[in-house]
């Protein structure tokens, strides 16, 4: 057994990379810079990078897993969610979807 194994089980936490596509186009730059600044409050060695992406997207990927999607769902992640996945994959335990935040602004044209 390597010692890279061993080290991976010895209860140290986890370095967490989080990715935010969000849509330039919708203007959802602000969500992610927020979204991101609060996973970087409460999880200061997280790697957090917000990246422009497809059109109406606001899609969260937390160590390569996609764990909320506006295009899927229409809505964005509710962020406290978000927060605790985070959590919990610095922990060494698996990530869930997410849930959304009540839809309140939606405008049908």
């Amino acid at each position: 057994m390597s010692g890279k194994s061993a080290e991976k089980d010895d209860g140290q936490l986890k370095q967490v990379r989080v990715v935010i596509e969000y849509c330039n186009v919708c203007n959802s730059k602000p969500q992610c810079l927020e979204l991101s600044q609060l996973i970087k409050d409460r999880i200061p060695d997280a790697q957090v990078a917000c990246k422009i992406g497809r059109r109406g997207s606001f899609e969260v990927e937390i160590n390569d897993a996609l764990v909320h999607s506006k295009i899927a769902s229409l809505a964005f992640p509710d962020y406290e969610a978000v927060v605790s996945n985070v959590i919990a994959a610095r922990d060494g335990r698996p990530v869930t979807k997410v849930k959304e935040q009540p839809i309140t602004d939606c405008v049908v044209q």
